[in-house]
């Protein structure tokens, strides 16, 4: 199972090297609670870990899938996953029984948030899709999109402002953004378009929204950021900074944070459009990026994990431990899982950043039972860090309470 006797780890701050998938990991969700993580990858299997427990340990494994599991999330008591089969699956997290299959779509599922009461997933098949969380059933397909559809958001009808006149706010939205540069907004009860955001020149790979569900920032790989009125669908801010594409963004208290295939994180000030700060030192594409107690945490396709304080820009850790592209991170009290393209599952001490005395490069131990992934994924590797910069959106599933929030892949 993992590493974690040995004093050369702790030095190091990895906790554990865990590497019971047998190929790469592409996908990782946290329960509300935080007690439960969840990983699906390269090896069609889904696996269930406990997260506050002494040591991480492997609690469920879902097996099912034909073909690899692009996406994961978990709601409430069941783990639902979509994948590369164009199926989705929900399965008991206690008994790991696979409960519904829904099958749909015509080609591989991008993406999947979950309200409670309905499942919304995103497609290459050019198409997204809501599903009774309940029973399986296709209940909307929204069509319109001329390429794949890759990020979501949905926006309930309670977060939205009354009186404006461009938008039936009685009415819940989904917003879609895809590889044909526009994002749109989409009437959940008539699978109706309501409005087009376009500008962009590239595909739009991450989205994100203001706290009260009003604007809309859309990352693309024409480089650029851009916010939208999303009652109005009209343009507000353009963001321009970036030298490569914007693989993946996250906002927080008005600042839009985001990663980029030009090997750097910024931050924005997202009522203005300034950047900044530049969070630098990254070799590679930076695929995941996470605000955490004023934090920033980057993964990269370096394999390297790095903490920066958020105001400063300062770099405080970096961690290595991973052989291949990070793909998904998770911070559970104090300690951050990551997970790779080489299989593994490491959990990182990162409390007590602020205590750090210097700044250090910090080697991981690594479990030599992982060895044998590397060779066996070396072309699958190549071919997934080329979709990550292409098309980016490796964010997990967010939100706040069941019934009100702002779901967002």
């Amino acid at each position: 199972m993992g590493c974690l006797q040995s004093r050369k780890v702790e030095e190091n701050y990895l906790l554990q090297s865990l590497h019971e998938h047998e190929r790469g990991i592409n996908a990782m969700a946290v329960s509300e609670d935080g007690s439960v993580l969840a990983t699906g990858g390269e090896d069609k299997v889904a696996r269930l870990w406990s997260t506050k427990t002494e040591q991480c340990e492997c609690i469920g494994i879902l097996r099912g899938h034909t073909d690899y599991i692009n996406c994961i999330l978990i709601e409430d008591c069941y783990v639902l996953t979509g994948s590369a089969d164009k199926t989705m699956r929900k399965w008991d997290v206690g008994t790991c029984e696979c409960l519904l299959v829904l099958t749909g779509h015509s080609s591989v599922i991008y993406r999947m948030i979950c309200t409670g009461d309905f499942i919304f997933s995103s497609s290459y098949d050019r198409t997204a899709r809501a599903w009774d969380f309940e029973t399986g059933e296709c209940v909307r397909v929204f069509r319109g999109h001329k390429r794949g559809v890759y990020p979501l958001i949905f926006i309930p009808a309670e977060q939205d402002e009354e009186g404006e006149v461009d938008f039936d706010t009685s009415k819940d939205i989904l917003i879609t953004g895809s590889a044909d540069f526009t994002a749109r907004t989409w009437n959940f009860e008539s699978g109706q378009v309501l409005k087009v955001m376009k500008g962009h020149t590239g595909a739009v790979t991450c989205m994100s929204v203001d706290p009260g569900g009003q604007i809309l920032f859309t990352g693309s790989t024409d480089f650029t950021i851009r916010s939208w009125n999303i009652l109005k669908g009209t343009q507000l801010k353009l963001f321009e900074g970036h030298q490569g594409s914007v693989i993946c963004m996250t906002v927080q208290n008005k600042i839009i944070y985001s990663g980029s295939s030009d090997h750097t994180g910024r931050a924005w000030v997202a009522e203005f459009g300034d950047c900044t700060r530049i969070y630098r030192g990254h070799k590679h594409t930076v695929s995941v990026i996470k605000v955490y107690e004023g934090m920033v945490m980057t993964a990269c396709g370096d394999a390297m994990v790095r903490v920066f304080d958020a105001k400063s820009g300062a770099l405080k850790r970096t961690m290595r431990g991973h052989a291949s592209t990070v793909t998904a991170m998770q911070v559970v009290e104090g300690k951050l899982f990551t997970s790779s393209y080489d299989g593994t599952l490491n959990v990182w001490d990162v409390g007590n950043v602020e205590g750090d005395a210097q700044l250090k490069n910090f080697t991981a131990v690594q479990n030599n039972n992982g060895a044998n992934n590397n060779n066996t994924d070396k072309g699958k590797d190549k071919h997934k860090v080329k979709e990550v910069e292409k098309l980016g959106g490796l964010g997990d599933p967010k939100g706040g309470s069941k019934d009100e929030r702002i779901v967002i892949d």
